[in-house]
């Protein structure tokens, strides 16, 4: 038998480690006040304190914290983390309690990333199946019971034939209920529209009423968040559930989006959320950052059931700031997510990949040009795209459109409800079209796509009589042609409503509709090549790979390609997007051809525009976004961009001593800035350090509040030492501990080149500029963006927030 006493000596011990475990990472870490080292703060009392009193003590709340729509410090907050860690650490040395403390702080990270893991792959799940059985709901319902969709409808029934795929008795569509007969196809129409209205109705409703953060993609704000903005609400819990919802209901209204970006904002939902728990998470807006980086990746595992390409994702497209250690709690926590989606199943197919593929012909070298072409159409798709789709968003802002947006969302779902109707390739939904379009044809498909003569399935031609010229099996039948012309106006029809769905008020995402769009032309170029080859194999060019009778060319296999090439095309994303389309289909040996479609997809939409969707979305919102893949190649100096210029009044700025709290509140509630460099004196200007507003706000409110005899006449001092006072003076307040002793600074010849990278490689608010120690101005990130949008020919006034 297990002695269990050698894991734990003493009941009393592990139970001690529990509480102490839970205790810490709910935030208690006044826990540690029992530890006999001497190290925590006593509680303040008016009456042991001295008159002049440090406000920096952790009991003041809302030291260290945000405005929104702020920019925060990753200088500062990556020190206070260091202080803290530093601090548990010397604690740790002189008691077990420290230690059990430590060793639960430590751990506290990977049980948060399960936590995420766990919490959005059962989101995930439960906004599949629901969407499943939603968009079949709007073509039909099941006898056996309304909750099945219609592929688990038809799964227990003995009927079910390949001539009319997923047709059964215990599946009725409206106008069979109605009629008796289904013979009147105009019922089935109406009955489409109406759910996809009454969808799209509660969709926009819903986000308008309670959360209107939870509309659209959410990936260009999770980028602003994560390169260090603060957007209160974005990720709060109001938004995650309306966004779980309204997700649903958008997916199922039929309108030209998917669930995969919004499953991203979802996933760093329930990042917020759980850091509240965790309490060097809460405090700390960089570290709750890194834990928003791997949900990210979390999203994308849940949404494709791609847990390496989501880390990747993470990486390559949303992150700002992604240490190692972020790195394996991503994975790990994508691994969990992914785990999870698979053990609810959603698809019913017991696998973890969304379109899974088996093809059976190995790929030849000479397809590389076609793989190209369709890189080419790709790239030229995802720059009109992304230019289309910001004119009609610009459009929508600055007019009265943007006025109506219950209106704007009934309309286009309307419209694409009216026309996706009557097209079968139309009227499916996204994801079941790409896997239609991946699909190799086998002996006993049915479908459209495969009705080649020679096939048992089809019902044109003759096998001996195609043998007989020497064709094969490949040749195309009456139904393929069919299927390519709607294919055709399928492709147009989602080129043009994508463009108009992307960016209404309801949750959207990209991935599948771009996919969508790519699958559709590789599908038809695949055939077109397929065709081309069985014609004329007797060719040079086709006479050493593709003899008579075989299968030579896989047209799902260009659509596949086709997929990749457009979504790289729209999201100028690489190695990610060839990790996500293998994990995707499971078609790892055709990682070549994804690879070079990618790449020239890229290469080809970089030369028409150098933003992806996301960075034009965050440049048309005005957020302070500094790309760090955007070179700065103009000579200009910190004097250019730096204020206050000449025509403008003097910096405002504190002294270090010689100030009272009516004259610092009086600057602060005639400034807007979001924070003040501290100098000397007015005359010589020497910069002492640099404070911010909330904080310095914060601390005399709480010296008024608390301080025994602080008045408006009192002295505000940032040094160290009390100067000598007049008897009978009021107590001064002492700030020394919320200024900032080393801000960074450079100098007014200090070229904007370098200026920019540092904002960039260390995440900066403001840079001061100084000569010869004397304060002379200011940078800060706003002032860069515009300086760059100015020297770019763009309004530097489109850059909205701080």
């Amino acid at each position: 038998m297990v002695n269990f006493s050698i894991l734990f000596p003493s009941l009393a011990q592990s139970l001690l480690f529990l509480l102490i475990l839970v205790l810490s990472l709910t935030g208690s870490e006044s826990l540690l006040c029992f530890v006999p080292v001497g190290g925590c703060k006593a509680d303040w009392r008016p009456n042991n304190s001295p008159k002049l009193i440090d406000l920096m003590d952790d009991t003041v709340p809302g030291i260290g914290t945000y405005e929104d729509f702020n920019t925060i410090d990753w200088v500062r907050e990556k020190s206070k983390d260091r202080d803290r860690h530093r601090e548990i650490t010397n604690k740790s040395k002189h008691s077990t309690v420290a230690l059990l403390f430590s060793i639960s702080d430590a751990f506290s990270g990977w049980l948060l990333m399960l936590l995420i893991g766990l919490m959005s792959g059962a989101l995930a799940g439960g906004i599949d199946i629901a969407a499943h059985w939603m968009t079949d709901l709007k073509e039909g319902v099941c006898l056996n019971g309304f909750w099945f969709n219609h592929e688990h409808c038809c799964w227990a029934s003995n009927e079910t034939t390949f001539q009319e795929r997923d047709k059964c008795p215990q599946w009725k569509s409206w106008a069979e209920l109605m009629d008796g007969q289904g013979r009147v196809n105009v019922l089935n129409h109406f009955m489409y529209v109406s759910w996809a209205l009454l969808f799209a109705f509660l969709a926009v409703i819903l986000v308008r009423a309670f959360a209107p953060y939870a509309c659209g993609s959410g990936i260009p704000e999770i980028k602003t968040i994560l390169s260090g903005f603060i957007i209160r609400g974005y990720l709060g819990k109001w938004t995650l559930i309306i966004k779980t919802i309204t997700l649903v209901l958008a997916v199922s209204s039929g309108l030209s989006l998917g669930k995969e970006g919004p499953l991203v904002h979802v996933a760093c939902c329930c990042a917020n959320i759980l850091c509240h728990f965790f309490t060097k998470y809460r405090r700390n807006e960089a570290k709750k950052r890194e834990v928003l980086s791997a949900a990210s990746a979390v999203g994308v595992s849940v949404a494709f059931g791609a847990p390496i390409g989501g880390v990747l994702f993470s990486l390559e497209e949303v992150s700002y700031y992604f240490p190692l250690k972020t790195l394996w709690r991503s994975f790990f926590a994508a691994l969990v997510a992914a785990f999870t989606l698979r053990s609810i199943n959603p698809f019913g197919n017991s696998r973890l990949v969304l379109f899974y593929v088996e093809f059976h012909t190995p790929w030849h070298l000479l397809e590389l040009i076609p793989f190209v072409l369709l890189g080419i159409f790709g790239g030229l798709w995802g720059a009109f795209f992304i230019h289309a789709n910001i004119a009609w968003c610009r459009l929508r802002k600055n007019t009265r459109l943007g006025h109506y947006p219950v209106i704007e969302v009934l309309v286009v779902t309307l419209l694409t409800a009216l026309l996706a109707f009557p097209i079968e390739y139309t009227r499916m939904s996204s994801s079941e079209l790409i896997s239609e379009l991946f699909n190799d044809c086998g002996l006993l498909d049915s479908s459209k796509l495969c009705d080649y003569t020679g096939n048992s399935g089809s019902t044109s031609g003759s096998v001996n009589a195609t043998a007989a010229n020497g064709l094969g099996a490949r040749l195309a039948g009456p139904k393929l042609y069919t299927a390519m012309w709607q294919l055709a106006l399928a492709l147009v029809f989602k080129m043009f409503i994508t463009v108009a769905t992307f960016g209404m008020k309801v949750p959207s995402g990209l991935f599948i509709p771009s996919m969508a769009v790519g699958a559709i032309a590789g599908r038809l170029l695949g055939v077109g090549m397929e065709q081309l080859a069985v014609h004329n194999h007797e060719r040079d060019i086709f006479r050493g790979w593709c003899s008579p009778g075989a299968d030579c060319i896989t047209p799902g296999l260009y659509a596949m390609v086709g997929a990749a090439a457009c979504l790289g095309g729209v999201t100028r994303m690489t190695v990610s997007l060839v990790v996500i389309m293998f994990e995707l289909t499971g078609g790892l040996e055709y990682i070549v051809p994804l690879m070079a479609a990618a790449m020239t997809s890229k290469w080809v939409a970089d030369a028409l525009s150098r933003e992806s969707i996301y960075e034009a979305h965050i440049r048309l919102n005005g957020y302070p976004f500094l790309e760090a893949k955007e070179e700065f190649r103009h000579k200009t100096l910190a004097t250019d961009v730096m204020r206050p210029r000449r025509s403008d009044p003097p910096l405002s700025v504190l002294t270090q001593s010689g100030m009272t709290v009516e004259e610092v509140e009086r600057l602060i509630a005639d400034t807007t800035y979001s924070g003040f460099p501290v100098v000397i004196s007015q005359l010589s200007q020497r910069l002492v350090g640099f404070v911010l507003r909330r904080d310095l706000f914060i601390s005399l409110e709480n010296a008024r509040r608390h301080q025994d005899g602080v008045v408006s006449v009192s002295a505000v001092l940032f040094t160290e030492c009390e100067s000598p006072a007049s008897p009978g003076a009021p107590p001064a307040v002492k700030l020394r501990s919320i200024l900032d002793l080393s801000p960074f600074t450079v100098t007014v010849h200090t070229p904007m080149e370098i200026v920019v990278d540092i904002f960039r490689k260390l995440g900066l608010r403001q840079c001061l500029v100084i000569q010869n120690g004397r304060l002379l101005g200011i940078i800060t990130k706003k002032d860069i963006l515009k300086h760059m949008a100015q020297m770019a020919n763009r309004d530097p006034e489109s850059i909205l927030f701080n």
